[in-house]
């Protein structure tokens, strides 16, 4: 196919540069005319964006396109941006560095989840076809000076032209950056390009800072009179609003609720996703000074447990533990090699199938298990349970949510919650078996919530400044056995008062009875109601 045909490298950055306004940002202009509606008021001004972030995108690309570079560069970000479209235009979903991890972080099952014709057919014409038009071009060569002299053109008249526009226009422009910030993150592909320095950034500095120990000093209070075993459940993507526990009106957790169980319905992530939340929830950084970096770099609560002589085990039927569970004893159960309950995909379920015995193998010392849940991942909701807990139907049996009503994604995704349930309930059977060695304790955290569909929003991962509370309000249950000293009466009057992951750092070492200088009793929520951390 000789298609070849001769162009300035100039000429093929402005018309890649349009090509992606045009066709990469549907998302970013429905969001914009949320705001900005069309009318005969704000149509030139709607019509000026589309020459700035052209113009914009022209900057960026005259950065890093020479002769040699610029077809290189300009596939490489059409094949990239055209996914990026994708799934803004389909989920409504921001690419920041959060995001950017959690793709970084995406494992191949998870990916399959996500596949769908509808992505290859975006891949394929606003990808492949385009990028296919410029590997044939023939970049026309100047001498060195005419290059120089035409690139600093170019670029100069880019600049000029936004800034004339967004002085011409400041009224519009004004309220756009400072009222409406969040629209820029819709733009393809300038935010998700300034997202992967900053993601990278902050790769560069976790590598280089000095791994920092916490908690040296940890060990048993000397009033624990008794074995603790702990099994902590990281609940993975459940919104507080679908637990029946919590006044939902569909039963979503009918055998909790004949438990004696608390759920706090007042509860606050620390991310909207797994790559965030996850390490944070066992960083002794709250979410206003917290940093993946900050958590790479330093010891978590489970380090501390460790070090106190606690036994602890990470069980993940996820992708991963984010690097949580990186110096304790871990195990993947994603496959049937480790976890006997598989059909479709492993079942949560499996984590379970070994732990007596783990138990047993330890006659001394704490124990402290966290079991990392599939929980409700989406977008495919109708995978996460097996088919007998399929009870609210009509259901949404595709990874393509906007094809399905409120009505199905929600039934799918309660389903989902109905097998957590279960889950939950034979992992407090599992603790009642131990109740007469140990005081026993269930402790179910999520790591953050989900979009279904309100608003336009799906999934998660939104920036946490703009993210609804779908995505930031989440369950946490405890339950305790006979032998913990809890007045349960108390603990149910805290059921209401405000909490985020911010806590489980600190209530986790009061639970286990851990005397350290890292403690913080006034973000342990239990130390009023727990008659044996006096000694705290």
């Amino acid at each position: 196919m000789a298609l070849e045909y001769k162009i300035s490298s100039n000429k093929l950055i402005l018309i890649s540069s349009i090509f992606l306004v045009l066709t990469g940002n549907i998302a970013f202009f429905n969001n914009v005319q949320e705001f900005y509606p069309v009318n005969s008021g704000n149509n030139f001004f709607l019509f000026s964006l589309i020459i700035t972030f052209s113009c914009i995108n022209v900057l960026i690309f005259s950065l890093f396109c020479f002769p040699k570079t610029v077809k290189p560069v300009l596939i490489t970000v059409l094949l990239i941006s055209s996914l990026a479209a994708y799934f803004m235009d389909t989920y409504n979903v921001i690419i920041d560095d959060s995001m950017i991890d959690n793709i970084v972080k995406t494992d191949l099952n998870e990916t399959l989840d996500l596949l769908s014709f509808k992505q290859v057919l975006y891949l394929i014409f606003l990808g492949v076809l385009p990028s296919f038009i410029v590997y044939k071009a023939k970049i026309i060569q100047d001498s060195l000076k005419r290059a120089v002299i035409a690139n600093i053109l170019f670029f100069t008249g880019a600049l000029v032209i936004a800034l004339s526009l967004i002085l011409s226009l400041s009224d519009f422009y004004a309220s756009f950056f400072r009222e409406h910030k969040s629209l820029r993150f819709y733009s393809n592909p300038s935010y998700y390009i300034y997202s992967s320095i900053n993601y990278v950034h902050g790769k560069f500095k976790s590598s280089s800072s000095e791994f920092k120990q916490i908690g040296l000093d940890a060990k048993n209070s000397l009033n624990d009179k008794h074995r603790e075993l702990v099994i902590f459940v990281v609940g993975e993507t459940v919104r507080a609003d679908h637990l029946s526990l919590n006044g939902y009106l569909k039963k979503t957790t009918p055998i909790l609720e004949k438990e004696k169980v608390v759920s706090f319905n007042n509860v606050w992530s620390c991310g909207t996703s797994t790559a965030h939340s996850l390490p944070c929830m066992f960083s002794i950084y709250g979410r206003s000074d917290f940093t993946k970096s900050k958590a790479s770099s330093t010891e978590n609560v489970l380090d501390v447990l460790k070090r106190a002589g606690t036994n602890v085990i990470w069980l993940d039927n996820n992708s991963s533990s984010k690097g949580v569970a990186d110096r304790i004893e871990n195990y993947d159960y994603k496959s049937p090699k480790n976890n006997p309950i598989c059909d479709l995909e492993c079942r949560d379920e499996g984590m379970l199938v070994n732990l007596q015995k783990y138990i047993d193998e330890h006659p001394t010392g704490d124990i402290f298990i966290v079991l990392h849940q599939m929980g409700n991942h989406g977008p495919a909701y109708y995978k996460r349970y097996p088919k007998e807990f399929e009870k609210f139907t009509p259901l949404c049996r595709t990874n393509q949510l906007e094809q399905c009503t409120q009505e199905e994604i929600s039934n799918a995704y309660d389903n989902a919650i109905l097998y957590t349930d279960y889950f939950l309930s034979k992992t407090i059977e599992l603790l009642k078996n131990n109740d007469p060695q140990f005081e026993t304790a269930l402790f179910y955290v999520s790591d953050h919530g989900e979009s279904l569909g309100e608003n336009n929003l799906y999934l998660h991962g939104l920036p946490y400044m703009i993210a609804p509370k779908e995505q930031i309000h989440v369950p946490m249950i405890l339950w305790f056995g006979e032998k913990f000293q809890v007045n349960f009466v108390k603990l149910k009057e805290q059921a209401h008062k405000k909490l985020s992951h911010d806590n489980l750092f600190h209530t986790i070492l009061g639970m286990m009875e851990i005397e350290t200088e890292v403690y913080d009793k006034e973000l342990d929520f239990i130390k009023d109601i727990d008659y044996r951390n006096t000694a705290h």
